[in-house]
Parts: structure tokens; sequence; C-alpha cells
């Protein structure tokens, strides 16, 4: 596939995740696993490590995939997560970004296929922080129909559910759908989800 334009959506992710309040951080997400703050951490982790994988850099961001956790959010999380994000997009930009094999959580990996799942983590988690904190959210389209890409190979109705998983069983949603929609819930999302 053609390389994807992360930086509008990683921009907006990044000034999401610097409107999120202290008193957000406890609130449950649509993302199972995660309360607001952990899915903050995670988005900063995730950062790190696709921005690593880009740059095929290896070392210990590429080589775990750690859940987050709201605990680890380190002081200045809200200007050094933006920042990471623009970093991260600015890398997949990089002339050989998007070619040959490269390595993600531990393993190795054809890099346009990571290059859809970070498509997809941003378009996704985005929503989830997005319902989570009460704020709006949009993605552009073409990083939409990668994530859509990504969640044809990897995503099942016959996916776990339950507290601890972060990607629950896929929902089908009829092809006239907002792309979004159709994306969040072919990710195990609830489309009707509140944290109220």
């Amino acid at each position: 596939m053609d390389t994807v334009d992360l930086e509008p959506a990683a921009r907006r992710l990044g000034e999401l995740v610097a409107r999120v309040p202290d008193d957000q951080l406890a609130q449950p997400s649509p993302c199972p696993a995660y309360t607001a703050g952990d899915l903050v951490q995670h988005i900063g982790t995730l950062a790190r490590a696709f921005t690593a994988a880009a740059r095929k850099a290896g070392g210990p961001l590429v080589e775990g995939a750690q859940p987050g956790d709201a605990a680890l959010l380190e002081p200045g999380w809200r200007e050094q997560i933006p920042s990471d994000l623009l970093t991260l997009a600015a890398a997949w930009q990089e002339p050989g970004a998007w070619t040959g094999m490269t390595r993600i959580a531990g393993m190795d990996a054809p890099a346009e296929m990571v290059g859809v799942t970070v498509s997809d983590e941003i378009a996704v988690h985005g929503w989830d922080l997005a319902q989570a904190t009460g704020q709006p959210w949009q993605v552009e389209p073409e990083i939409l129909a990668a994530a859509m890409q990504f969640l044809d190979v990897f995503a099942s109705p016959d996916a776990p559910a339950g507290p601890e998983v972060a990607f629950g069983p896929s929902r089908a949603l009829p092809g006239d759908a907002p792309l979004l929609d159709r994306v969040v819930a072919r990710a195990g999302r609830d489309l009707d989800w509140s944290a109220r």
C-alpha cells in the first residue's frame, strides 16, 4: 500500500491527550482493560515503540508489548506524549519506513503491516480516549482505510471478551455506516458505550 500520513491524526490525538484532566484519569474507557489514565500511558508507550519500529532501530521498546498503566505516567506527560506522537508521525514519513522488515512487540514483521497496525492504534485508541473523556474525535479516511486493512487480517468475532482484553470480539456494521464506526466496531468496541 502507499504510505499513510499519520501527522494530522497524531497531532489531534496529542491534543486530545493534553486535554485530559487529572480527575478523569480513573474514568473507565471503552477499552475494557484500561482506565482513561491507562490508555494515556499506553498511547505514550506505543508512540515511542512504533517510532523505533519505523526507524528499524531495535532495542527494548520493540521487544515487548507492555499494558497501559496510569501509575507509570511521568511528570510532564501532557507535553511529552503529544511531542512523541508527532515524532512518530515524522518517523513514518521517512524514506523506507514502510518497506522491508521491522520489529514490534517482540516479533519481526513487514514494515507495511506495522504501519497499518499503528494506524489502527491511533484510530481506535483515539476513539477510546475521546469516549472516556467526552471529547470529539475524527480521523482521516486514509488512516481509517489502513486500520481496516489491519483489522481485516486480525479482528475476529471469535476473539475473547472480558475486562482483561484490549480488543474484544469484532462487531459487524452495515457497509453504509460511517467508516470510523465500522473500524471501532470491527475492533470490538461497543458504539453505545458510555462512561456514565
